[in-house]
């Protein structure tokens, strides 16, 4: 089995979606034989995607021209990037919400894995995600209440949008949600129980 684990919370060790990321890890490669792959994307400084970063695969890459040095340096990174993303039989997102979306530093990275011919085709029917076989589970954490019966949903744009792109993809996400964080170390407390009792109960 091949897993890569991605992470993007800007707190280090105090972020909670990187300890639930690390338990789902944890808990899907128990008595298992597993390479893994790990990212750190609050510290590999992923530049946002430009005709240079774009992977060599994608239609669009020869846009950019002939590259310097650094251009194509981007690219061999982006190339990377995706060959892990194709190879990976399960993926592990930390990923907290900021500002209502996701960390722009995953955006980063999920831009480098939407390539036409690769993840995803059009077809006369429309878009075909490529990717129907990976399982993605995704440990997502949030200050606040967010829900479809709360006044918040309208602005909820990191679940609804990780849903909607993997999905893009072929891929239907499996969510551990631990929200409300900020509303007191109670409710912290057993929002963090839960999540941790779903992580549990996760299928190997």
């Amino acid at each position: 089995m091949k897993l890569l684990h991605v992470d993007t919370s800007i707190l280090g060790a105090g972020s909670v979606s990187r300890e639930l990321s690390a338990l789902i890890v944890r808990k899907l490669t128990a008595g298992a034989e597993a390479e893994l792959i790990y990212h750190d994307l609050a510290e590999e400084d992923l530049p946002h995607l430009t005709l240079a970063a774009l992977p060599s695969a994608h239609p669009r890459s020869a846009q950019a021209g002939e590259l310097d040095a650094d251009g194509q340096s981007r690219r061999d990174a982006s190339d990377r990037l995706l060959d892990e993303f194709l190879a990976a039989d399960i993926v592990v997102i930390g990923a907290p919400m900021y500002n209502f979306g996701v960390p722009s530093q995953l955006k980063a990275w999920i831009d480098r894995l939407a390539v036409p011919g690769k993840t995803f085709r059009y077809g006369e029917g429309g878009p075909e995600g490529l990717m129907r076989s990976k399982r993605v589970v995704v440990a997502l954490a949030r200050g606040g209440f967010y829900g479809p019966e709360t006044a918040m949903v309208s602005v909820e744009h990191a679940q609804s949008y990780l849903r909607a792109v993997l999905g893009f993809l072929g891929i239907s996400p499996e969510f551990i949600l631990v929200e409300g964080l900020a509303a007191g170390e109670q409710n912290k407390a057993h929002a963090m129980a839960a999540a941790r009792d779903a992580i549990g109960q996760l299928a190997a």
